[in-house]
């Protein structure tokens, strides 16, 4: 039995590219965010791999990911489920915020410190932890027991609800979890053990 899990964050959205805090604010993808996921869908089908179902969160820079690489794979009538326990990290009082400006306002030691920390939330929002509590609860109930008995599943997220799932699948610490950078439009490809644990890794990047 094949029990694939694929995350892939969003390509490059309009925000990304400004430099902005973006969180639950819903800007869309930049043309390069748009061919990053695209080039996603080729790389995947490269590899010959194919989805039953996806899930994204309720933002449009998800959504419309997952929706050009299932395009790229052929698959755009494929069942795709959102939910907001997928969304973002919430940038609380610091979303729309450009980042040097935030530095200027706080500190670079304090914008630092919300960024990076495990479980120090910005005014306003979440902290890494607080995002892990949401996304990690809805994985278990609503993804994990469909990979588990073999359907092959894309999330298409974001940068940091992607990080809950990653620390869990790769045994990251809280230490170490919050440095861990993953790049716009690159799917992470996971094979499970029947116990949820990783069989195999592959991240299919811009060289592969």
């Amino acid at each position: 039995m094949e029990r694939l899990l694929v995350l892939a964050r969003h390509g490059q959205s309009e925000w990304n590219l400004k430099n902005l805090f973006t969180g639950w604010r819903d800007p869309g993808l930049t043309e390069l965010g748009v061919a990053e996921a695209r080039a996603a869908g080729r790389r995947l089908k490269a590899k010959g791999i194919r989805f039953d179902v996806a899930f994204t969160s309720a933002l449009s820079r998800a959504q419309r990911t997952a929706a050009l690489i299932l395009e790229e794979l052929g698959q755009s009538d494929l069942p795709t489920i959102a939910d907001a326990a997928l969304n973002e990290r919430d940038y609380g009082d610091l979303a729309g915020l450009n980042k040097d400006d935030a530095r200027a306002r706080w500190g670079k030691e304090q914008v630092h410190l919300w960024r990076r920390s495990y479980d120090v939330p910005p005014p306003g929002g979440e902290s890494l932890k607080d995002t892990v509590a949401r996304v990690l609860p809805y994985t278990m109930r609503e993804i994990m027991p469909r990979v588990l008995r073999g359907e092959r599943v894309l999330v298409a997220a974001h940068g940091n609800s992607l990080r809950a799932l990653v620390m869990v699948l790769d045994g990251l610490t809280t230490e170490t979890i919050p440095g861990l950078e993953l790049a716009t439009g690159v799917p992470l490809v996971y094979r499970l053990n029947a116990d949820t644990t990783v069989a195999s890794k592959d991240v299919l990047d811009r060289d592969a």
